[in-house]
This record gives structure tokens, C-alpha cells and sequence, in this order.
């Protein structure tokens, strides 16, 4: 059981999305509507937290009822169940604790008879049952105090890793996509340095609590309640279900045939069991097959055949098994296997050959032989499988393509056979085209020139994701009496200055952009021919 048995709700999502509008608009102004329309979210968080804890009380009660019927099968899953609302309950407490002492520092009122709640009060309503009415929603500078200065975010985000670590010990290797689920709803990675907002880092508490209304850090707080409490859903979920994941429900008998492999090399021998799905130790099934009795070990037979040409082969039997009532019950069954020679065909998939200090794409084929049974080794470099395919890394160049050798070896029977090999060429990547508004020289307008801010190095006809960046460059202009004037740039982009010459050239005009050197992303820096460009 996945994370696909507990699916958002529309409801949810709504919610969600109410959160991130809301917080955007924090960047505008933090007005009193802002502020209501947290007090709306923050309320039907609330209200969404309560039903799935319901819900979830729900599974829990379906534990101790199953634990009354079978103690022995049960007791392992309901008691990583009972851990996991340990933790799910101490975290949710310490959230609560947060919210509390975030209202109590900023201010509020205490509701009772003499204080009753409006409909326009934004409240807390504590652990203990008190009911916390604030009087400065809007307060900004004690929720960035205590949670980043006095690093209770901090605490909060080590607290919400550890639960998270704990929910994953719980799931088994094979079930990714509940792995994968809980980690992005308890994700507390710091987020991307954005550009265009000034290539900033922010830390995973600064982008949440730092400068933000007390209003909307209680609303964040109560969202984060939310994804703990749904991470609790999936997993008492997937540990429900394993319950009953380890006992095997028979309905009926039926023969089954496990081969070495489907496909085998011309010459290898091909071989396969032949057992009834069912097995009884009293007795044993017997077993025919291409018409002729074997002999049955354990309630298994093997079949075995020495491959002699290549092509599509079948073979069928019979397994005979007298019932309790004394019926003799017939279980047929029908197998095929495909014979092939040894080949194998190796290609990049960009380009026939392998460039230095890139992830090269690398295909394998081998007939009928499935990839995940295939390895791939070279000298000069190193392989990595992704999946079905293959990644080189080569080391050294080797433009003859002499010392740089692809092996392809397959598990053909638990054996590992070499398939072949080939050569390739190993090359550095080539160098870029310094351009501006895409021109590497010619003529051009001023107001385009001025429209431009700066250099770029671009790599022509080349597939793959390889980027360089100008580190710097010389603006060189013709002056007065034959008088070269000089203007540098230690990065990609114009300086004031040089664009400032910009605005005083003629038409037919010179310049050159001289002395470019660009850093790939591989690191290594390479000088770029310089671009002459003539004012129109």
C-alpha cells in the first residue's frame, strides 16, 4: 500500500494554494483584508486536521481490533503503528507549544464569559483548552525573533527531519513512490536562489517565519501541522496493509515453470522448474513433460536442454496430484524460451563519440536479452546505469580513439558472459562562439547595441547541456588621432561606462570586443575570438 491510497483532497489542494497566494501578497502590504483572509485559512487548516485525525483514529482502532483477533500476526505492525503516533502526537504538541507562545509574547486577551469571542477575532485555542484571543495579528518583529534569532525554527525544522527519518525507517526499499511522497510533504530544504530576487540565499526558517505577520506564521504553522498529520495517514496506511502482505491466500493449484532465462546464447544450456504453485510435504505431484515422466525433488522438477541453433522453442507438460478425496486433478502448462547468438550493438546516443567531463548518454542493445541484465565497463572513465540506459564519464582524451575501450558483459543463468566490445573517441568540448544579439561581428544599430546588456558564449550545434559564461572582456574603441581607448569588464555584462561610450559612437563606428574568456561548467576556461562590429 502507497502513498496513492491516501490522495490529496480538492479540499486540500484548495487550501494549499489559498496558503501561497495569501503569502505573496504579504509582499504588497500587510492590510487588515490580508489579514482576515489568513484567519479564514488558518481556521480551515484547523478544521481539515481535525478530520483527518478522525480518520486516522479510525486505522488506529482497526489495529487493536485485528491485534484482539491475532496477536502473533499483528503485533510487529501495531506496534511501529503505536510509534509512529508517539512521534505524530509529540511533534503536533510542539507545534502547538510554538503557535502558543508566539500569541502569548505578542499579545492577547484571554476569552471567558466577561471576554466572549466576535466573529472577527482571530483566536488560539492552547493544549490546555484556553482560548487565546490576539491583539496584534499583524505583528512583525516577534515571530522573526524568536523563531530565527532565537532559532525555535531551527529546532522545528531538526524536529521535523527526525520525524521524517523515522516514517521512512517504517517503509520497505521497494515502495518509492510512499517514500518518495513523504519526503516532499516534509520537505525542509532550503529553497532555490532565485535571480531575479537578487540571488539571495534563504534559509528553509528564513523563507517561512523571518519578517513575516504573526497571522501568517500561525497559518504556516498550522499547515505544517497538516502535512505531519497527513505523512501519519500514509504510513499507519502501508503498515495496515502489511498486515496480511506476508500471508499467502490460496484458492487453487495451478503448475508453474521458473527458467534460467527466456532468452539463452546459442550453445548454453536452457533449464527450467516445473512445480505446483501449492506445495504438500505428505506427497508428491508427478510431473510430465514434452510427454515423458522426470524425476521430482521437493515438489520441483527440472527441465534441461543443450541449444544448438538459434530461433523461438517450446515445450509443455503435465503435473498429476491426487486431492485429499483421492481425485487425481491434471495442471497443464506451456513455455516458451528464444535462442540467440551473441551480439551486441553500443551507441551514444547524442553523438559517436564521448566528450571529457560530460555525462555521456550511452544505449545498449543486445537481441532479446533485457537491459537490466546487461554491464557496461571502459577503460579510460567510468560507467553509471540510470535505469535502462548508461552514463560515461571518460577520464583523458583520446581524439584516435585508442585507449578507450566500451565492454558490454550480460547475466545470461547467473553467469556473466562478455558480449563485445568497441572503441571511441574521447574529445574535449569544443570551444564557444562569443556573440552579442547574437552576432559574433558585422554591422548593427546602436539602439540595439544599447538594448543589450552584455556577452554571451555560445555552444553552436551542440546537444548537449553544457553552458559556458564571459568572465570578462575589453571594449576597444578607435579615438580621436588613432588612439585606442580601452574600457574593461570582469564579467558577461556591460559596464556603465562602456555603454556610456556606446551612446556617443558615430555611424561606421568600429568596436571590438577583445581579450573574452568564457568558464564552462566544467570549470576550465577557454579565450574566444574576438567580435568587430560596425555602427550603422
Amino acid at each position: 500500500m502507497g502513498a496513492k491510497n491516501c490522495p490529496e483532497t480538492p479540499r486540500q489542494k484548495m487550501i494549499n494554494m489559498m496558503y501561497i497566494v495569501l503569502t505573496a501578497m504579504l509582499a504588497l502590504n500587510v492590510a487588515a483584508e490580508v489579514l482576515e483572509s489568513f484567519k479564514v485559512v488558518d481556521y480551515s487548516l484547523l478544521e481539515t486536521l481535525k478530520a483527518v485525525d478522525m480518520k486516522n483514529a479510525q486505522v488506529y482502532a482497526r489495529f487493536d481490533q485485528a491485534y484482539a483477533e491475532n496477536e502473533i500476526k499483528v503485533k510487529e505492525w501495531k506496534g511501529k503503528a503505536d510509534q509512529v503516533k508517539i512521534k505524530t502526537d509529540t511533534l503536533l504538541r510542539y507545534i502547538s507549544g510554538i503557535k502558543e507562545e508566539l500569541v502569548r509574547r505578542s499579545g492577547f486577551k484571554l476569552a471567558d464569559i466577561n471576554n466572549p469571542l466576535l466573529s472577527s477575532d482571530f483566536y488560539l485555542v492552547t493544549e490546555k483548552g484556553d482560548t487565546l484571543i490576539l491583539t496584534r495579528a499583524d505583528e512583525l518583529n516577534i515571530p522573526s525573533e524568536y523563531m530565527i534569532t532565537q532559532k525555535e525554527g531551527t529546532e522545528l525544522k531538526e524536529r521535523i527531519i527526525s520525524f521524517r527519518e523515522t516514517l521512512l525507517s517504517l517503509v520497505d526499499e521497494n515502495d518509492k513512490s510512499l517514500k518518495q511522497t513523504i519526503i516532499s510533504s516534509l520537505d525542509t530544504s532550503d529553497p532555490r536562489v532565485s535571480l531575479r530576487e537578487g540571488g539571495e540565499n534563504k534559509s528553509w526558517e528564513a523563507e517561512r517565519f523571518l519578517d513575516k505577520p504573526l497571522a501568517a506564521v500561525l497559518t504556516l504553522l498550522s499547515k505544517i501541522q497538516i502535512d505531519v498529520k497527513n505523512a501519519e495517514t500514509n504510513i499507519i496506511n502501508y503498515l495496515f496493509g502489511q498486515i496480511d502482505a506476508g500471508a499467502f491466500l490460496f484458492n487453487k493449484l495451478g503448475a508453474r515453470v521458473i527458467p534460467n532465462s527466456n532468452v539463452v546464447l546459442q550453445g548454453d544450456e536452457y533449464f527450467a522448474q516445473v512445480f505446483l504453485a501449492a506445495e504438500d510435504t505428505t506427497q508428491q505431484p508427478e510431473i510430465i513433460i514434452n510427454n515423458r515422466p522426470v524425476a521430482v525433488q521437493d515438489g520441483i522438477a527440472t527441465y534441461r536442454i543443450k541449444t544448438s541453433e538459434p530461433g523461438i522453442f517450446s515445450w509443455s507438460g503435465l503435473i498429476k496430484y491426487k486431492t485429499p478425496a483421492g481425485i487425481i486433478k491434471e495442471y497443464p502448462f506451456r513455455q516458451e524460451y528464444q535462442v540467440t547468438q551473441p551480439n551486441v550493438t553500443m551507441s551514444a546516443t547524442r553523438m559517436n563519440l564521448f566528450y571529457r567531463g560530460l555525462d555521456n548518454p550511452f544505449d545498449v542493445g543486445a537481441g532479446g536479452i533485457p537491459k537490466e541484465n546487461l554491464e557496461v565497463t571502459m577503460t579510460n572513465g567510468t560507467v553509471i546505469k540510470r535505469g535502462d540506459s548508461f552514463i560515461i564519464n571518460p577520464s583523458e582524451l583520446d581524439e584516435q580513439g585508442r585507449r578507450t575501450t566500451v565492454s558490454v558483459h550480460a547475466n545470461i543463468g547467473g553467469e556473466k558472459r562478455l558480449l563485445g566490445t568497441t572503441k571511441w573517441r574521447v574529445k574535449r568540448v569544443p570551444d564557444p562562439v562569443a556573440q552579442v544579439a547574437g552576432m559574433s561581428g558585422g554591422s548593427i544599430r546602436k539602439e540595439r547595441l544599447l538594448a543589450e546588456e552584455g556577452v554571451l558564449a555560445v555552444l553552436e550545434d551542440f546537444d548537449f547541456d553544457f553552458k559556458y559564461t564571459v568572465t570578462q572582456f575589453n571594449i576597444q574603441v578607435l579615438g580621436p588621432g588613432g588612439y585606442t581607448n580601452i574600457w574593461p569588464s570582469e564579467s558577461n555584462r556591460f559596464t556603465n561606462d562602456q555603454k556610456e561610450q556606446f551612446r556617443i559612437l558615430n555611424p561606421n563606428s568600429i568596436i571590438y570586443i577583445a581579450n573574452i574568456k568564457a568558464t564552462g561548467d566544467d570549470g576550465s576556461t577557454r579565450d574566444l575570438d574576438p567580435i568587430s562590429l560596425k555602427i550603422q
